[in-house]
């Protein structure tokens, strides 16, 4: 039995590997993934992971209300492409930019970037900041709950956003806009930020 995310709507996963899946299918969240590839071809891996995981097209992935892009950096933009315009829905950059020309950024944080990109959309920064294996563990760590950090210039998406955290069972914590607290958790150049890889708990 799948569970409601409590914010609404549908979510979507554009993923470099379908099995970045596992957060949603702990809590029975359902979230349509997508890929590069056909959804036929990775179905029996999304069926393994759980029934809240639904292999989709690209075209199908983006008509859900919150999207979170868990792709290189570099294939943002052709992930941008796929509407003119992204008014009203979430995208939760996932994406790292570690290694990335500082030309291609130019004076602008990396989440700004990708926000320009996503014409109209709502960018929140979020959940980047660990590696996959970690974010497939349980965060119920030790009677506390694993920490994930997350920047909006967009207050209340941000708020949106944590709340569906909490209900992956995350501790959301809210570092401020992308250019200020946000840097904390973005890569630019060849240093990540200082809040990168930080496996941080937090107990209420």
């Amino acid at each position: 039995m799948s569970v409601s995310s409590g914010i609404g709507g549908k979510h979507s996963l554009i993923p470099a590997e379908p099995n970045e899946g596992w957060t949603f299918a702990r809590r029975g969240i359902e979230v349509s993934v997508a890929t590069t590839r056909d959804p036929e071809s990775f179905a029996s891996k999304a069926a393994a992971i759980g029934p809240a995981i639904r292999p989709a097209t690209l075209a199908d992935a983006i008509k859900a209300d919150v999207i979170f892009l868990a792709v290189r950096f570099e294939a943002h933009s052709d992930v941008a492409k796929a509407l003119p315009d992204w008014q009203g829905k979430i995208i939760v950059d996932v994406t790292n930019a570690y290694g990335v020309p500082l030309e291609k950024l130019g004076d602008q944080a990396s989440a700004q970037v990708v926000a320009n990109a996503f014409a109209g959309g709502r960018v929140v920064k979020g959940f980047n900041h660990l590696v996959a294996g970690v974010l497939e563990q349980d965060p119920d760590v030790h009677g506390g709950r694993r920490v994930v950090f997350l920047a909006s210039e967009d207050e209340a998406a941000a708020t949106e956003i944590g709340k569906l955290a909490e209900n992956l069972g995350f501790a959301p914590i809210n570092l401020g806009g992308l250019s200020a607290g946000g840097l904390l958790v973005q890569a630019r150049g060849n240093k990540w930020g200082h809040l990168i890889f930080k496996d941080l708990v937090k107990f209420d």
